[in-house]
């Protein structure tokens, strides 16, 4: 089964659907590369996947542990190159609050985080800064 189709919509926009719950997003051009800024461009979403794939291996780490992550929450900014252009770093925070995560869980989690697929799947020159916030 694909994973998703796309359809080109003009003006550097494209719709994507999920195909297997048929979901939908919308992606455009930056306004630093003609486009209008609208929505998520392409590295976007490869800032936010790895985010939201850190988040989400920690928790499936959490049950299989029985760990309390409390409230989870978390950022990205992306920093791109030029000549070629490309995403150059991202520096990314989670931050837990109402947690009952003591040094040994919090290791466990963060070692999850760092070790989700889509982080082992950036290129190595692509700089991950990951901060864990603990309140």
């Amino acid at each position: 089964m694909k994973t998703a189709s796309v359809q080109y919509q003009g003006d550097l926009r494209i719709q994507a659907t999920h195909d297997r719950s048929g979901q939908t997003l919308t992606t455009d051009a930056p306004v630093d590369n003609q486009g209008k800024g609208e929505s998520f461009s392409p590295t976007d979403l490869l800032a936010t996947a790895t985010l939201t794939c850190m988040i989400t291996i920690m928790g499936i780490t959490a049950n299989t542990h029985s760990l309390n992550m409390g409230e989870v929450s978390g950022s990205v900014v992306k920093h791109m190159a030029s000549n070629p252009r490309r995403v150059s770093a991202l520096d990314l925070e989670i931050a837990f609050r109402g947690h009952g995560l003591n040094e040994k869980g919090r290791k466990i989690l963060e070692a999850a985080a760092l070790a989700c697929p889509v982080a082992r799947s950036i290129h190595p020159d692509i700089q991950l800064v990951v901060k864990f916030d603990y309140e």
